[in-house]
Order: structure tokens, then C-alpha cells, then sequence
């Protein structure tokens, strides 16, 4: 194909009609993909990163001593003391005191004696 050909097709359709009254496009629509954009992020990224810190948050409030727990860096213990910002931890023979915020999961919570 040549381009005289792309340009005879061109020349073929309708022209805008700029300075027409009634023919501008609603301000809004040009708004509207952006807006979708958020509304997807919003759903996709920030709400599932939300629900996740609220899990772990209620996590952390209900350890207590005699959990088993694993931490970020994959150390797996049992729960032996519970302070404000600290957690202390017994694995195998040694004794840890790692921050709250590195206790990833609860393997197995602790049954209150009665």
C-alpha cells in the first residue's frame, strides 16, 4: 500500500466539528478514566494492605504466653513472655526477645488453663 492511500481515507472522513454549539464533550468524561483508575487501585492495592494490618493487629493483641508462633525472620518459638513493644521466645535451648511486630503467625494458640 502506498500513503496517498492512508491519506485518501483520511480525506474521506468527517471533520471534527470544533466551534460547534452542543458538540464539546462533557468535562467529566474526559475525568472518567482516571477516576476508574483510582476505584481499581483502591480495591486491588490499598483495601486488601488494609484488611491484612487489621488481621495482624488483632493477631498481636490476643498473644499471649505459651503460643507458638513464627516470626518474620522464620524462627519458630514458643511464647514466654508478653510485654508492650516486646515479645520473648523459647526455641530449642535458646531464649529470644524479638518486637511484636516481627510475630508473622500463631501456629498453635495455647489453651487456658483452668
Amino acid at each position: 500500500m502506498y500513503i496517498t492511500c492512508f491519506t485518501e481515507i483520511l480525506a474521506m472522513a468527517t471533520p471534527p466539528s470544533n466551534g460547534q454549539p452542543g458538540t464539546q464533550p462533557n468535562p467529566l468524561m474526559s475525568f472518567l478514566p482516571m477516576i476508574l483508575l483510582v476505584v481499581v487501585f483502591y480495591f486491588i492495592l490499598i483495601r486488601p494492605q488494609q484488611q491484612r494490618a487489621k488481621q495482624q493487629t488483632k493477631m498481636l493483641a490476643e498473644l499471649k504466653s505459651g503460643d507458638k508462633v513464627v516470626t518474620a525472620s522464620g524462627i519458630i518459638g514458643v511464647v514466654i513472655t508478653v510485654k508492650d513493644k516486646s515479645v520473648s521466645l523459647r526455641s530449642a535451648d535458646a531464649k529470644f526477645e524479638v518486637t511484636k511486630a516481627s510475630v508473622t503467625e500463631i501456629l498453635d494458640a495455647s489453651t487456658p488453663t483452668e
